[in-house]
């Protein structure tokens, strides 16, 4: 082999180490953060995280999302704080009580997802005119005690003159799946259900939707993306990347109508018929549920507390800003 050869030879190895290093390094860079994020339950109420990831979102972000359903506020907390979840989606109501339990690694709300509370009273007679003193002497068919749902209930009741267990009677011994079908058989007066239920009993003719819940209590960080504190010190960008692309949902979903929101979110509710996706999807558009930008502000806050007080569960007041980090949110907005 002439020395020409051998030098062409090792020019074009050396060229093609040069080029698969680079690739890989590529590859390296375009690889996608990895974030295990966790919902309290699986609910069109939570449409702009759908989007995001049916969308593609969170992976123009550079995210790859692990969606799981952890059903229930105790066990979605546990998972944050015991490690198996990076970010967790549920009520701000619970950072609260861990931070009432001096917790060293706080659970930080940085990006509100919903601003009012996603549930409706249900009547078993259609009523035109609904006033609320029309639950006195009834029997209403609650929710758990010391949930958000059922003191956000109460606070509503107590605002709109009625004492709760007082004046109605509140039924709370019925599992939250089996709400809709105790009040079908019979049970209760009234019934407080979230979506798609209420909207599949209205459409049935065994119910009739006639208060807002969420209307009624007005804005509250009804749910919120929380993390520890250790994992917003050690992975800000995640964060920063996670709150961007929730952004970019919430602004999808504000700037779409009804009909794509539901053919965007279809992915994840394929038991859920058509008719009755529109008619949930309209009634949270309408009554602006979803929160159009990620910033949990003072106000919302304080409205949260004025719910929780009064039904008992707030023990210590906790600063806005010992738990709320809202730098990612107005970053992301461009604030």
């Amino acid at each position: 082999m002439s020395k020409t050869v051998r030098l062409v030879l090792i020019i074009l190895l050396f060229t093609t180490f040069i080029f698969a290093s680079a690739c890989s390094q590529d590859t390296a860079t375009s690889e996608k953060a990895k974030v295990r994020l966790s919902e309290v339950t699986h609910s069109i109420f939570y449409a702009p995280q759908y989007v995001a990831l049916t969308q593609g979102i969170f992976e123009k972000h550079g995210l790859e999302v692990d969606l799981k359903t952890t059903f229930g506020g105790d066990k979605t907390m546990t998972a944050l704080l015991s490690g198996d979840a990076d970010i967790i989606l549920m009520g701000s109501e619970a950072t609260i009580y861990v931070a009432n339990q001096n917790a060293n690694d706080l659970a930080i709300n940085f990006a509100q997802l919903t601003q009012r509370d996603g549930s409706f009273l249900v009547s078993r007679e259609p009523i035109e005119n609904f006033s609320w003193d029309m639950l006195k002497g009834k029997a209403l068919l609650g929710q758990r005690k010391g949930g958000m749902p059922e003191m956000v209930s109460e606070y509503v009741q107590h605002l709109n003159g009625i004492e709760p267990h007082k004046d109605v009677e509140i039924i709370q011994n019925v599992e939250f799946k089996n709400l809709g079908p105790a009040f079908i058989s019979g049970t209760g007066d009234f019934v407080q259900l979230f979506e798609p239920v209420a909207s599949k009993i209205e459409l049935e003719g065994k119910g009739y939707v006639v208060a807002s819940m969420g209307k009624e209590s007005g804005k509250l960080p009804y749910t919120v993306y929380i993390t520890k504190q250790s994992y917003i010190d050690k992975n800000p960008d995640v964060v920063q990347s996670f709150t961007d692309a929730i952004y970019e949902a919430q602004q999808w979903v504000e700037n779409h109508s009804i009909e794509e929101i539901a053919d965007a979110i279809v992915p994840h509710f394929h038991d859920i018929d058509r008719e009755t996706m529109l008619m949930v999807v309209k009634r949270y558009k309408e009554q602006d549920t979803w929160a159009t930008d990620p910033i949990l502000d003072r106000e919302e806050y304080a409205n949260l507390e004025a719910v929780m007080e009064y039904a008992g569960e707030l023990k210590q007041r906790v600063p806005y800003e010992k738990i709320v980090n809202t730098k990612f949110a107005e970053k992301a907005i461009g604030k």
